[in-house]
C-alpha cells in the first residue's frame, strides 16, 4: 500500500571543528573538521554500518561534506550530492563569537540581529528533508548537516523543542506520507516523547 511507505533518515551533525571545541558560533562560516572530528566521523561510520543505506547527502560546507565522505568511505558508498538548503543557519555578525557580552548584545528573540531566524532555517531545512523523502520514498537516507539546522528542522517536524545536537551521533527519524514525522533516536538515544497529561 502506498500509504504505508516509510522513509528513514539518519540525520548526523558533522564531526568536531576547532570552532566547536572553542564554543564559537560557526553558522555559514566554512570551518574544516579537526582530527577529533575526523575520528568522530569514522566512529559514526562504524555505528551506521549495522544498516543498509540507500543514499548519502550532505550540506555543502566542508565540515559536513568531509564528514559525509568519511562516513561514505566507511560504508563503501559515495555521497550522492550536496544540498545547499542543508547549510547551517547563518548567524550573521554573531559568527565566530563565543558566549559573552559581545554575543549577548546581538541576541534578539528567535536568534541574533542580522542573522537568519530559527524559523527561517527550520522552514528551509524541513522543506529539504521533505523533498528528499519524496525523492527517496520508502528508502533509507543518511543526511550529514549541522547542529542548529538539524535541531530546528526536527523540532518543527515533531512539534517539540529539542535540545542541542551532538557531533557525529545518530538521530533517526521516519517520514510517512500521511502521518508525517516520527523521531526514533535523538543524540544516539531512543527518543521518548513525554506522555501528554
Amino acid at each position: 500500500m502506498e500509504g504505508m511507505t516509510l522513509t528513514t533518515f539518519a540525520l548526523v551533525r558533522h564531526g568536531q571543528t576547532d570552532w566547536n571545541a572553542q564554543r564559537r558560533l560557526q553558522g555559514s562560516t566554512d570551518i574544516p573538521l579537526n582530527d577529533v572530528g575526523r575520528g568522530q566521523a569514522r566512529d559514526a561510520a562504524a555505528a551506521l554500518s549495522g544498516h543498509e543505506w540507500d543514499a548519502i547527502v550532505s550540506s555543502p560546507l566542508s565540515r559536513a561534506a568531509e564528514t559525509a565522505n568519511l562516513i561514505a568511505d566507511g560504508l563503501g558508498l559515495s555521497v550522492a550530492r550536496h544540498v545547499p538548503e542543508l547549510t547551517e543557519l547563518s548567524f550573521g555578525p554573531a559568527e565566530g563569537l563565543q558566549a559573552g557580552p559581545e554575543l549577548e548584545a546581538l541576541r534578539i528573540p528567535g536568534g541574533f540581529r542580522g542573522a537568519e531566524s530559527e524559523d527561517q532555517a527550520a522552514s528551509r531545512g524541513l522543506a529539504a528533508l521533505e523533498a528528499l523523502a519524496e525523492e527517496f520514498r520508502g528508502r533509507r537516507v543518511l543526511v550529514v548537516a549541522h547542529g542548529t539546522l538539524i535541531r530546528v528542522s526536527l523540532s518543527r517536524a515533531i512539534g517539540r523543542t529539542l535540545q542541542s545536537v551532538d557531533n557525529a551521533v545518530l538521530n533517526l527519524a521516519h517520514h510517512h506520507a500521511v502521518d508525517g514525522w516520527q523521531l526514533e533516536y535523538f543524540n544516539g538515544e531512543r527518543f521518548a516523547a513525554p506522555v501528554e497529561a
